[in-house]
């Protein structure tokens, strides 16, 4: 292979994994970011990591099969980064359909401007804050640098193996369950105990509607239990960070 043509290749893989990695991660994914600003995002850092990472990768064969299979690596592990980051990154918007569903507002969707997707205010408004908390530390500079050091790791060309990238997302999915209930517990116990006074009260007062009653209570209930744990937002950032440095294959 002539070296021009080994340059455009390598430039073409770390082209890919970029691609494949902004199409999914959180923040430069959005809808609400225009397609050429994307695009540009792409470019820019394609050709920053290819002078900065790329010069001392060299390709060995010219197949179109292997050339393909190469291409197709790197996708691949774009993807699966990019992936697990978004998982991790929903726990938020997680946690906040948890706590709509016991508050009744399950039904109450409106149309995210970030994302073009069906949510819930509530859920919406949780992801919003902790987006500004994420961005004001910085954070979209953590997703550069897992680009970065994924290709200290592993080079254009050479990705971890598919069992390894597996094991991360469905750890990641996981992760993203656990730090949603663990974010929701203390408003699941405060509705625990609103439904034990209802009952309580179902029970001395048998004549009263309490499901009349039980509506606006969870309502103002879940309004008020979020109003006091926004503060509590701000340690997630910095456990997301932990969290990358552990679930990422790099």
């Amino acid at each position: 292979m002539d070296p021009v043509t080994e340059k455009l290749l390598i430039f073409a893989m770390v082209l890919t994994r970029i691609s494949a990695f902004i199409l999914v991660v959180p923040v430069f994914s959005w809808q609400s970011i225009s397609v050429r600003v994307k695009a540009a995002t792409i470019v820019l850092l394609s050709i920053f990591f290819f002078m900065v990472k790329a010069p001392r990768i060299s390709v060995a064969s010219d197949s179109p099969l292997q050339i393909i299979i190469l291409l197709g690596m790197e996708a691949t592990y774009g993807l699966a980064l990019g992936l697990i980051l978004a998982l991790v990154f929903g726990a938020v918007g997680l946690f906040g359909r948890i706590i709509e569903r016991q508050m009744g507002l399950a039904l109450a969707e409106v149309i995210d401007p970030m994302t073009g997707e069906r949510a819930q205010p509530l859920s919406m408004l949780l992801e919003m804050l902790f987006i500004i908390m994420f961005l004001a530390a910085n954070g979209h500079h953590l997703f550069i640098l897992t680009i970065s050091r994924s290709y200290d790791v592993f080079t254009a060309g050479n990705i971890p193996g598919i069992s390894t990238l597996t094991a991360g997302v469905i750890e990641a999915g996981s992760t993203m369950l656990i730090a949603a209930l663990r974010l929701a517990a203390p408003m699941l116990a405060a509705f625990l105990l609103l439904l034990v006074a209802l009952g309580v009260l179902a029970r001395v007062a048998p004549e009263m509607n309490i499901l009349f009653i039980s509506l606006p209570m969870r309502v103002g209930l879940g309004i008020i239990m979020t109003m006091v744990f926004i503060p509590f937002i701000n340690g997630f950032v910095s456990e997301f960070a932990e969290l990358m440095n552990k679930l990422l294959p790099i």
